[in-house]
């Protein structure tokens, strides 16, 4: 198998500034935030890092710390990613409200999507993929345990003017949800799944990656019998490799046939053109 790394450069709505020393410098609108990096193992290319906002980490890599902000820093700001416009802002988890590494699957997502291709967001967070496969003419099921997640991409799709588009906001467990859509004999064109190390449903199910991704990757795969043109798994857990999520993906969809690629998500630093490593990625096409 060839490993591919996709790299994301800077645009308008965001750019990687600097890395190194554990933590990396960005752009995020007009604002700049610091925010940890344990990938960034080198020295940055200067020391003289200045910032609207800064993320201490805790004990929890899982969302533990706190952020110092400027008092001038609004609550959230617009900015545009992929063509869709989203409010972005510093959360609690050290997200900026979006993941910019994604756009390479977004656009993907939207060449796959269409009226014919209807489209599965599994923990769709702040919904940017939803608005980009909808704004490519697809109906769109978003799936998120986490109210405020909705909430947020809601907020999003009116932002963009999207607040009428075919999209269901779902708030659910996903296995619980793909076991019920099964049952029904549902069928999609595109799945896009971007799940936790760890969480917990909305009725408080416990949700693992190393022993809840299969199965559930298993049951995607029957919700594109006939009719798949795309399923994209990410991980952000550092520790999982590209071969182990292909792997993965590859024995769920096996009596589909098709292909299955992976490799590692990434960001074009400004600074010198260093790539920083954010992710891993499988894919699979028909």
């Amino acid at each position: 198998m060839i490993l591919e790394t996709l790299a994301v450069p800077p645009s308008d709505g965001y750019a990687l500034l600097d890395c190194g020393d554990g933590r990396k410098l960005e752009r995020c609108g007009p604002y700049r935030f610091i925010r940890p990096e344990p990938q960034a193992l080198w020295p940055p290319a200067t020391a003289a890092w200045e910032a609207d906002g800064t993320f201490t980490g805790g004990s929890d890599e899982e969302g533990g710390g706190r952020w110092s902000l400027s008092p001038t820093l609004p609550e959230r700001w617009p900015i545009v990613q992929a063509g869709v416009r989203l409010w972005a802002m510093p959360t609690p988890f050290r997200h900026l409200g979006f993941f910019p590494d994604m756009a390479p699957h977004w656009a993907a997502l939207a060449d796959a999507a269409g009226p014919d291709a209807p489209v599965l967001n599994l923990f769709g967070y702040t919904g940017v993929a939803s608005l980009v496969a909808a704004g490519a003419g697809a109906d769109v099921v978003h799936v998120d345990a986490s109210r405020k997640a909705i909430a947020l991409a809601r907020a999003n799709a009116a932002l963009s003017g999207l607040d009428h588009a075919p999209i269901r906001w779902i708030v659910e467990d996903a296995r619980k949800f793909v076991a019920r859509e099964v049952r029904r004999g549902r069928r999609y064109g595109a799945i896009l799944l971007d799940p936790p190390k760890y969480g917990r449903g909305p009725d408080g199910e416990v949700w693992t990656l190393e022993t809840d991704l299969a199965p559930l990757l298993s049951a995607c795969a029957q919700l594109l019998e006939g009719s798949g043109r795309l399923m994209i798994v990410t991980s952000y857990a550092v520790r999982l490799s590209a071969l182990a999520l292909a792997r993965a993906l590859g024995e769920a969809t096996a009596r589909l046939g098709g292909r299955v690629g992976a490799g590692e998500m990434a960001l074009v630093e400004s600074a010198r053109g260093r790539l920083l490593p954010t992710a891993i990625f499988a894919r699979w096409t028909p």
